[in-house]
C-alpha cells in the first residue's frame, strides 16, 4: 500500500488498488485491465432513478435527501442496528445526516460502504473521514456544492459519462418526464422500462385501481381479457416510442404456464368481481409471463424477470413507511421446471432476449448457467441486490463462467434509486471483473489478449447488446 493511503471507510484517499487481489501477479494484470475499462461510458439499462430529477434539472436541496433517504441499502442497515426509520425519513435533514455519520462505521466491509466512499470522495470531493465529529462540515460542504451549476442533475449525468439511463415505470405511466426530456433539447439519453407488475397481481386490493389506470392511459376502459392484453401491447408500443428497449417483471417465483381455452378470460372476470384467489393469481401471472414473451417476439423488447423477493416482509415497516425501505427478503427459487414452458415455447427463437436474475445463489451453477448455456434466448442477469457486492460478483463469475461463458451474461446493472451512486457501482463492478479475469490470466486459463476484450464486454458491450442499445 502506498505511503499515506489508507483503505478504510471514509478515508482521506481511496487506494488505487482497492478490491484487487493481494497476489502481486494478479494485481498487476487487474490494474492493466481496469485501466482499459474504467473510463468507458456508463450504460445503465436497469435502474430506478426518477426521470423527474433530470426533466426538472433543479438543484438537489441538500445531502440527506440525495444520499441517505432514497437508498434502501443504507436505510435497512441503519434500521437493523436500532436507528428508527421515522428519525431517518421524517427528521430534520441535518439531524438525519448526523445520525448517518454517527453510524457510518456500520457500513465497513459492505458494498454500500464501498459505494459511499467512492461517492463522497470522487463525486463530492470529501477529503476527511465521515464521523460524528465531521458530519456538520461534510454536510455543509456537500450542500454548498449542490447549489453550483456543476452539480445540477444533467451536469452530473454528463460528468458521470452516462451514455444511457433506463428508468423503471408502471405500465399506466404517461411518461410525462420522459416527454419533457425529449422536448427540452438536452442530449442525454433517458429511456423508460415497461413494468406491468401491478396489473399481474389480480388478488391485490390495488388491482382494480391499476386496471382503471391502464384504461385511462390506453384511452378506453378495459372490460375483458382480450382488451386487457391489447391495452398492454398498446402501452408497450407507447413506451417503445419514447425509447424503451426492455420490460421488467418482478415476481415471487418464475412460474410460467399457458392457460388453456377461456381460462384466462374466466380468471380476469373473477378478478373484476373481487372473488379471485392467490392460487388464481399465481396461474394468471404464469400465463401473463408467457404473453409478455410472445409480445417481445413481436416488438423486440428485452424481457427481464426479477424473481425471488418476498416483498415487504416487515409488515410494520411497510404499513408505516411504505415499500422500498429495506424490508424485502430473498426466498429459495426454482428455475428449471418453472421456466420450462416459456423456454420451450419461445427460448429457441433468437428474436427473444430473456434476462433472468436471482436472489438464490445456489441456482447459479445448478440451473441458471446450464439454462443460459443452452437456450439461445436466455441471458443471465448480473448479481442482484444482496449479491451486488465484492464477493457476490466474484461468486457469480466463478459459478457461471465455465458453463455459460461470459457472453451469455447481460453485463452490469446498477439497479439503483441513488443517482449519485451510479459511478461508484459501475466502478466497483469493473474492478471486480478485472480482478476475476486477471486470476484466469495468471493461471493461464486465458491470456491477456483474451482478457482485454472480455473486460470491455463485461463493462460495456454486453449491456448494449442485451438491451439493444
Amino acid at each position: 500500500m502506498a505511503p499515506g493511503v489508507r483503505a478504510g471507510l471514509g478515508t482521506n484517499s481511496l487506494n488505487p488498488d482497492r478490491f484487487f487481489d493481494s497476489d502481486p501477479a494478479i494485481r498487476s494484470v487487474a490494474r492493466a485491465l481496469y485501466e482499459e475499462t474504467r473510463a468507458l461510458p456508463i450504460v445503465s439499462p436497469h435502474g430506478h432513478v426518477d426521470a423527474r430529477i433530470l426533466a426538472e434539472n433543479a438543484p438537489f436541496p441538500e445531502p440527506t435527501s440525495l444520499i441517505v433517504q432514497p437508498d434502501h441499502y443504507i436505510l435497512r442497515l441503519l434500521y437493523a442496528n436500532g436507528v428508527q426509520l421515522d428519525a431517518l425519513l421524517q427528521g430534520d435533514p441535518r439531524h438525519v445526516w448526523q445520525l448517518f455519520a454517527e453510524h457510518y462505521y456500520l457500513f465497513r466491509g459492505t458494498p454500500t460502504g464501498a459505494w459511499l466512499d467512492h461517492e463522497l470522495h470522487e463525486v463530492f470531493g470529501v477529503r476527511e473521514r465521515l464521523s460524528a465529529d465531521t458530519a456538520g462540515r461534510v454536510y455543509d460542504a456537500i450542500r454548498e456544492r449542490l447549489q453550483s451549476p456543476e452539480f445540477r442533475p444533467r451536469a452530473l449525468f454528463e460528468r458521470f459519462n452516462i451514455e444511457v439511463l433506463a428508468t423503471t415505470d408502471a405500465a399506466s405511466d404517461m411518461l410525462e418526464h420522459h416527454c419533457a426530456l425529449r422536448e427540452s433539447g438536452w442530449k442525454g439519453r433517458v429511456i423508460p422500462t415497461f413494468r406491468p407488475d401491478a396489473l399481474f397481481r389480480i388478488a391485490s386490493p390495488g388491482w382494480p385501481g391499476a386496471l382503471d389506470a391502464l384504461g385511462r392511459a390506453d384511452g378506453e376502459p378495459v372490460r375483458d381479457y382480450v382488451g386487457f392484453v391489447r391495452a398492454l401491447a398498446d402501452r408497450r408500443t407507447y413506451f417503445k416510442s419514447l425509447g424503451a428497449t426492455a420490460t421488467d417483471h418482478a415476481v415471487l417465483e418464475p412460474y410460467t404456464a399457458a392457460l388453456q381455452g377461456e381460462e384466462a378470460e374466466r380468471l380476469f372476470h373473477l378478478a373484476c368481481q373481487g372473488t379471485v384467489t392467490l392460487a388464481d393469481e399465481r396461474r394468471f401471472t404464469a400465463h401473463l409471463l408467457m404473453e409478455m414473451a410472445r409480445l417481445s417476439l413481436e416488438d423486440g423488447l428485452t424481457m427481464q424477470i426479477h424473481p425471488g423477493s418476498l416483498r415487504d416482509h416487515n409488515r410494520l415497516v411497510f404499513e408505516r413507511f411504505g415499500p422500498d425501505r429495506g424490508g424485502d427478503i430473498p426466498v429459495a427459487t426454482e428455475f428449471t421446471r418453472n421456466l420450462r414452458p416459456l423456454l420451450n415455447a419461445y427460448g429457441n427463437d433468437p428474436r427473444l432476449t430473456l434476462v433472468v436474475f436471482t436472489l438464490d445463489e445456489s441456482t447459479y451453477g445448478r440451473e441458471l448457467a446450464p439454462l443460459a448455456g443452452h437456450y439461445p434466448a436466455m441471458r443471465l442477469g448480473p448479481p442482484w441486490w444482496f449479491f451486488d457486492s465484492m464477493e457476490g460478483m466474484r461468486r457469480f463469475r466463478e459459478r457461471t463462467t465455465e458453463t455459460a461463458g461470459i457472453y451469455k451474461t447481460a453485463g452490469f446493472n446498477d439497479d439503483t434509486r441513488a443517482f449519485c451512486s451510479i459511478p461508484a457501482r459501475h466502478d466497483l463492478a469493473r474492478r471486480i471483473d478485472a480482478n476475476y479475469l486477471a486470476g484466469l490470466v495468471t493461471r493461464h486459463v486465458i491470456d491477456e489478449s483474451d482478457a482485454r476484450p472480455m473486460a470491455r464486454a463485461l463493462a460495456y458491450d454486453l449491456a448494449k447488446q442485451t438491451y439493444h442499445l
